[in-house]
């Protein structure tokens, strides 16, 4: 069975880091609180280093490529704690984890080669033209359209009248002569 944790502003992570101080486990404040102890010794580790600004949350900004490459050869070959690498970096532990499995699974150049976010351009609906800009064909074509919506709307409307007279007749008024 899976623990449901809670979110927890920076009110209640800066109480947890207090508690932490005067000697209270992280398995203390687990239990009451419903903070996940993993996350819980990564604030503390944080808080310790760089004080309240570990509650708050990272920007999502892109970096260029070979800084993404420096935090990683920081952390790896040169041993900077991921603590430190996250505080140098200005980083989340999630960003810099992406950055690594990206670039073990294709180097350097996939790496550079991430795929922007957000929509790529020219997606979504087409403008639509006005009458000047049509063709003839495309404004006969509009034209047959909308005669065709208007006549399923009135066969709609045809439907629904002989269904309400339908309905008194069986109760026994007469049906209107509309």
């Amino acid at each position: 069975m899976s623990k449901k944790y809670k979110k927890h502003d920076q009110y209640a992570l800066l109480k947890y880091m207090h508690m932490l101080e005067e000697g209270y486990s992280a398995y203390h404040i687990e239990k009451h609180y419903g903070m996940d102890r993993k996350r819980l010794k990564l604030i503390w580790n944080q808080y310790q280093i760089i004080g309240k600004k570990a509650f708050e949350k990272k920007k999502n900004t892109s970096l260029h490529a070979d800084i993404k490459y420096q935090a990683i050869l920081d952390f790896e070959e040169k041993h900077i704690p991921l603590l430190e690498v996250m505080s140098k970096y200005d980083i989340s532990k999630s960003a810099f984890d992406t950055w690594r499995r990206i670039y073990h699974s294709g180097g350097m150049e996939k790496l550079r080669k991430q795929k922007p976010r957000g929509r790529p351009p020219g997606m979504g609906r087409p403008k639509k033209k006005t009458v000047e800009q049509m063709t003839e064909l495309e404004r006969l074509q509009k034209e047959n359209q909308e005669l065709k919506t208007e006549l399923a709307l009135l066969k709609k409307v045809r439907a629904l009248v002989e269904e309400r007279n339908a309905r008194l007749y069986e109760i026994g008024h007469k049906p209107s002569k509309d």
